[in-house]
């Protein structure tokens, strides 16, 4: 792990023995872990569940004993991963939901005892995606668990989930990490250069696991450069030509890769207020400052702060079932005009 060390430290603490004791504190039922997308949720349930099952005496996980071995070739017979599924029964960690049947078959799981350990984990990612059946049978296992079961919950946001839920489960939030600290560990860990590691930590947005992703492929950066290279199009063009691209991209663009477009919008937005405002030192799109400092001179400040918000509840509409070409005229037309003689 890198970073979220207050969380560490206190998942540690479970899995020490007490100085008066002599055992472990123990830990309790259900986890739930809190923060946005790619911040390291999976990364740090997987490690503790990981360091559950570890036999090891000392430092946990170890990586080396029977259960480690099993855990990180994905067959330890007492751990269940549930994720979010779309409507042909596939993985969807976007717009999918975790539906009643995946609750029924965790019911019926819980109820056996492990095999190979004393714990049975069950790993639910993105329970803000529950649909009301699943998270009513969950809750009901989450109040009368068995003494061998430890849940943990990973989810966006708490105000999404069902207070029943979050009162019966530890609390963990994982905030954003500093750009500084995934600059550092791009360098060292994946060999990333220094300007190109200064570059994504800055894109990140405190979150590792996205810049992590960017270096896997280098498409993932050309796609965020063509994303770009639109919006710049779309400043010079007719609302008809506006209206024509949107069509193109609710045809062409879903899912996760529209909301990343509109991520690489929204922040392009917020560097040119940045710029505006003489906050250019922490812009994001560093790569890109003449063409930032440009838009800052020719589009009006007042206009940038009005599309930020507009951006922002067009991304919320998308995530609930709405018109998405419609959603999308609607953005594009409100776009800001650029304006030679603001400035």
């Amino acid at each position: 792990m890198v970073g979220h060390t207050a969380a560490i430290q206190f998942l540690q603490q479970l899995l020490q023995p007490n100085e008066q004791t002599g055992r472990a504190f123990g830990p309790r039922h259900a986890y739930l872990l809190l923060g946005p997308r790619q911040v390291g949720k999976r990364t740090l349930a997987e490690s503790f569940a990981q360091a559950l099952f570890c036999t090891t005496v000392g430092a946990q996980p170890c990586g080396h004993c029977r259960s480690c071995h099993l855990f990180l070739n994905g067959n330890h017979p007492d751990y269940r991963s549930i994720q979010p599924l779309d409507k042909n029964g596939a993985t969807d960690r976007v717009g999918g939901t975790l539906r009643v049947e995946q609750a029924a078959e965790i019911i019926h799981d819980v109820a056996m005892r492990p095999m190979e350990s004393q714990y049975k984990i069950f790993l639910i990612q993105d329970l803000h995606t529950a649909n009301d059946s699943f998270a009513n049978k969950l809750l009901k296992t989450l109040e009368e668990p068995p003494a061998h079961a430890i849940f943990i919950l990973t989810a966006l946001d708490r105000n999404r989930l069902l207070a029943t839920i979050v009162s019966r489960c530890q609390l963990l939030e994982l905030r954003p990490l500093a750009p500084q600290t995934i600059a550092q560990a791009l360098v060292k860990r994946w060999q990333v250069v220094p300007a190109e590691a200064e570059l994504l930590s800055r894109l990140a947005r405190g979150r590792l696991g996205w810049a992590v992703q960017q270096i896997a492929t280098k498409a993932e950066q050309q796609m965020r450069l063509a994303q770009l290279e639109m919006l710049w199009q779309l400043l010079k063009a007719s609302p008809g030509e506006r209206l024509a691209i949107a069509e193109n991209v609710a045809t062409t663009t879903g899912g996760q890769q529209l909301f990343e477009l509109l991520e690489t919008w929204g922040t392009w937005w917020r560097d040119v207020l940045l710029v505006q405002c003489g906050c250019v030192d922490i812009c994001c799109n560093i790569d890109q400052r003449p063409e930032l400092e440009r838009q800052a001179q020719v589009v009006p400040s007042k206009a940038v702060q009005q599309y930020l918000k507009t951006l922002s509840r067009i991304e919320g509409y998308l995530h609930h079932t709405i018109n998405t070409r419609l959603a999308l005229e609607v953005l594009l037309l409100q776009m800001p005009i650029p304006e030679p003689t603001y400035r």
